[in-house]
């Protein structure tokens, strides 16, 4: 039986691990077809965690091959305007179109405000903020062309909606994508364009790997009671990417059809405490 999606083609950075790769797993098993972007090489020097590999990448496109479905893989920075657009069109003039965009590829880096240097806060808004820009500039132009309404889907934070302690530049970045998907929202729906913002809380995936944990727990030995700020109401503290992944289908598929410009949180509630 087809999928929801069947016949459709989603863009998705950020596609190699964790949140992105259960993004594209999600969507192909709905019957899309994929074009899957990640920089799968080494990250920003302050960024704690593990960097995603060319092998994360070849893996991400197997998974999805394995679901019968085509994926088109392209290893490109975001920041890198030009070569975003390019893996972009490629995709297209491959696939055939483009109906949805996800904007996921991002990074976050654990520190108090007074150690954040002038390349770290410069890496995380031009990753977490122009990067999802480009994305956008690399993609919404391919679903008007289609003249069939399509939905953009913006993956922002927790953070985006309450705040991140020890993560002012994280912050920022988030509420940054928060803006810019209402904003795009507004400019968009004259083409039956749907665009809105995904905020998860803690999710299982490769950034709790190398050093991450432990420069969150020094940073928060600095002032423990901020904490409490990010203390869910259910028991489930650390989500699954593939919770997220069930959002992101949602928004993709004509079942969020009247939706637009919304900020749908998948925190575990803790925006609301």
């Amino acid at each position: 039986m087809a999928g929801e999606l069947a016949g459709r083609v989603v863009l998705i950075t950020g596609a190699a691990r964790g949140q992105g790769r259960a993004h594209a797993l999600r969507l192909a098993g709905e019957g899309a077809d994929i074009i899957a972007v990640d920089i799968a090489g080494p990250l920003p020097p302050a960024v704690p965690y593990d960097s995603p590999t060319p092998d994360d990448l070849a893996e991400t496109v197997r998974l999805v091959e394995a679901t019968g479905r085509r994926i088109l893989a392209s290893a490109v920075d975001v920041r890198d305007a030009t070569g975003l657009k390019a893996a972009v069109d490629a995709g297209v003039a491959e696939l055939g179109r483009l109906d949805v965009v996800v904007a996921n590829a991002g990074i976050s880096i654990p520190e108090t405000w007074d150690a954040i240097t002038d390349e770290s806060f410069r890496d995380t808004i031009d990753i977490n903020v122009t990067g999802v820009w480009n994305t956008v500039r690399a993609g919404a132009p391919h679903l008007i062309a289609g003249d069939r309404g399509g939905s953009i889907i913006l993956i922002s934070s927790a953070a985006g909606l309450k705040m991140q302690p020890f993560m002012v530049h994280y912050t920022a970045s988030k509420h940054a994508v928060t803006g810019m998907a209402r904003a795009l929202a507004a400019e968009l729906g004259k083409h039956r364009i749907r665009v809105n913002s995904v905020h998860p809380g803690a999710v299982n995936t490769p950034m709790g790997t190398g050093d991450m944990v432990a420069s969150l727990g020094r940073a928060i030995e600095t002032n423990p009671a901020l904490a409490h700020m990010i203390t869910p109401f259910l028991p489930l503290w650390v989500a699954e990417p593939e919770d997220i992944a069930e959002t992101v289908f949602w928004l993709a598929s004509d079942r969020s059809r009247a939706m637009t410009a919304a900020s749908v949180a998948v925190d575990q509630g803790v925006t609301q405490y």
